[in-house]
C-alpha cells in the first residue's frame, strides 16, 4: 500500500474558500465539514458559496448548527445529524455521505444515529494516527494544523486511548518544539511507511494566527512528494478501507 493523503476543514467559515482554492493550486483534495449554521455565532459559508465549493470538493455535514451532540438529548441530536444532513443535501444537490462530529464529542450512541441517518462514514478528532483504522464512524485524523504546544498532545493522547497505533505519533510530536517542524515531521513519517496522513484544521484558525503561507508551502510539499491519485477526499478515503456504496467513493 502506497502512502496516502487526505484534509478536512471543520466548521464551513467563508475562509474556506481560501483554503480551497490553495488546495486547488496544487492540486489536492480535501473534505469541508460544514454546518448549516453555527450556533457560536460565527460565520458560515452563505448557500451560493457552499455549492460552488461542492463544485470541486466533498461536502460532509457538520450538523444543523454545529451542536456538540453530548451536550443535548438524543432526540434533539438525531435531528441535528439528519437535518443537517437534509439541507445539505438540498443546497448542492447530491447525497452527502460523510459526517464529522463537532469538536469531536460524541457517545456510541450517536454512531448508531449517523448510521441510521444513511452517512457512510464519520470522522472524529483523534490525532496522531497513521491508518485510517477498522470503523467507518470513527476515522481518525494525524494532526491539525494548528501552533499546539507539545502538552496538548500528551493530554490528547492519554484521554484518546488507542495507545498503541498511536505512539510512534506522540513521540515525533514531543521531539519536535517548533509546531510546523513537527507537522513536516509526521507527514514524513507516514510517507515513509506508507501511511495514512489525515490534515484537518479550521480557516478561521489559519486567519487568526497569520498562517495561510505556512498552509501554502505545506501543501506545496504534500504535492511535491505524493502523487495525484493518493491525494484523497475523505470519502475516498474511507472507501479504500471499508466497503461503501458505489456513489459514496465517487463524491467529487
Amino acid at each position: 500500500m502506497s502512502a496516502v493523503f487526505s484534509c478536512s476543514i471543520d466548521d464551513g467559515h467563508p475562509s474556506d474558500m481560501r483554503a480551497a482554492e490553495l488546495l486547488a493550486k496544487h492540486g489536492l483534495n480535501a473534505t469541508f465539514y460544514i454546518p448549516i449554521k453555527n450556533r457560536e455565532g460565527l460565520d458560515v459559508l452563505c448557500s451560493q458559496a457552499i455549492r460552488q465549493l461542492g463544485e470541486q470538493f466533498e461536502i460532509g455535514s457538520h450538523t444543523l448548527d454545529h451542536r456538540f451532540l453530548k451536550d443535548v438529548r438524543l432526540p434533539e441530536a438525531r435531528y441535528q445529524i439528519c437535518e443537517g444532513k437534509s439541507r445539505l443535501e438540498d443546497l448542492i444537490g447530491r447525497q452527502v455521505h460523510g459526517f464529522c462530529y463537532p469538536g469531536g464529542k460524541y457517545r456510541p450512541e450517536h454512531i448508531e444515529l449517523v448510521a441510521a441517518a444513511g452517512f457512510s462514514y464519520a470522522r472524529t478528532t483523534l490525532n496522531l494516527c497513521f491508518d485510517i483504522g477498522s470503523r467507518p464512524f470513527e476515522m481518525p485524523t494525524t494532526v491539525q494544523f494548528y501552533p499546539h504546544e507539545r502538552d496538548v498532545y500528551l493530554r490528547n493522547f492519554v484521554r484518546g486511548g488507542s495507545w498503541t497505533r498511536r505512539q510512534d505519533g506522540l513521540r515525533l510530536a514531543l521531539r519536535h518544539a517548533n509546531w510546523l517542524a513537527r507537522l513536516y515531521a509526521l507527514f514524513d513519517h507516514s510517507f515513509e511507511h506508507n501511511g495514512v496522513f489525515h490534515l484537518w484544521g479550521h480557516s478561521r484558525d489559519i486567519d487568526r494566527f497569520e498562517a495561510w503561507d505556512e498552509f501554502d508551502r505545506f501543501l506545496a510539499y504534500v504535492a511535491a512528494h505524493m502523487p495525484r491519485r493518493n491525494c484523497v477526499s475523505n470519502a475516498e478515503l474511507a472507501a479504500r478501507s471499508f466497503v461503501l456504496a458505489p456513489e459514496a467513493a465517487a463524491t467529487v
